[in-house]
């Protein structure tokens, strides 16, 4: 038993080597000049303009129901003052439909509006990426390398240049 784990822990070990053998030759054959970019993709979903008309396009569309909800707490919070002390049993049974009503509410918001964030973002994931992807190709990029990484220059940063191109196909889709 011993003896076979041990086996696969060299086993392993090898196939590492040799992958990592083979990588490294394969950088050592990678053009001395290739170009790599770097793209925040938690500043680029937080700032592009596709996202945040989104966004607004989804609070308008969920604020009559949120104010509905907000309407339906305010109402339970003044039923609860009211009966404080002790509720008659008419109260606390209206209090607990209140609540259940709520509850409903809440949950049935929450799943749909999430829903609709994917669509959302969905919609605008492909645009995006389909920036970044014409951007690399125009300035001679050889690799662009997306978020989270270890570490990232700035001088290899390309975010704020990927944003200004969305901000100006944004524009432009305004504009027709």
């Amino acid at each position: 038993m011993v003896q076979s784990a041990l086996t696969a822990r060299r086993l392993r070990t090898a196939c590492l080597c040799l992958l990592l053998t083979g990588l490294c030759s394969a950088w050592a054959q990678a053009p001395a000049s290739a170009r790599i970019g770097y793209v925040d993709m938690k500043r680029l979903l937080d700032n592009a303009p596709q996202i945040v008309a989104g966004r607004s396009k989804l609070e308008s569309e969920f604020a009559g129901r949120d104010a509905s909800l907000k309407a339906d707490e305010k109402q339970l919070a003044e039923l609860r003052a009211k009966a404080a002390a002790a509720p008659t049993p008419e109260q606390q049974r209206e209090m607990d439909a209140l609540e259940r009503s709520i509850k409903r509410q809440r949950d049935s918001l929450r799943n749909e509006l999430k829903a609709r964030s994917d669509q959302e973002l969905d919609n605008s994931w492909r645009e995006i990426n389909d920036a970044v992807v014409s951007f690399a190709r125009e300035q001679g990029y050889d690799l662009i390398v997306a978020s989270p990484v270890v570490y990232a220059s700035p001088r290899v940063d390309v975010t704020e240049r990927i944003l200004d191109r969305l901000r100006r196909q944004s524009a432009k889709g305004g504009a027709q």
